[in-house]
């Protein structure tokens, strides 16, 4: 009975292991799919500012507010200052 537990507890692991792989997989895929979003934003922004300028001048100004929401909406990590804690 030890041995199907023990066999269980390895199968677990294995498929926790697989999981593991599967996220980071899925968060490369991620990364790489707003990179490519964001340059053919851009590549697009730079061909109408060139041929037609108020379309490149509203997808610059898209482009932009994306990235201050982002920045602003990205979770950042708490510093406390020693005075503060005391």
């Amino acid at each position: 009975m030890e041995r199907v537990l023990l066999l269980l507890d390895d199968l677990d692991d294995l498929f926790g292991a697989f999981g593991l792989l599967v996220e980071r997989v899925r968060r490369l895929f991620l990364v790489l799919a707003k990179l490519v979003a964001v340059i053919a934003i851009a590549t697009c922004g730079v061909l109408a500012g060139k041929f037609e300028p108020p379309v490149g001048l509203a997808v610059a100004i898209l482009l932009f507010v994306f990235l201050l929401y982002r920045g602003v909406t990205r979770p950042r990590l708490v510093v406390r200052s020693r005075r503060a804690t005391g």
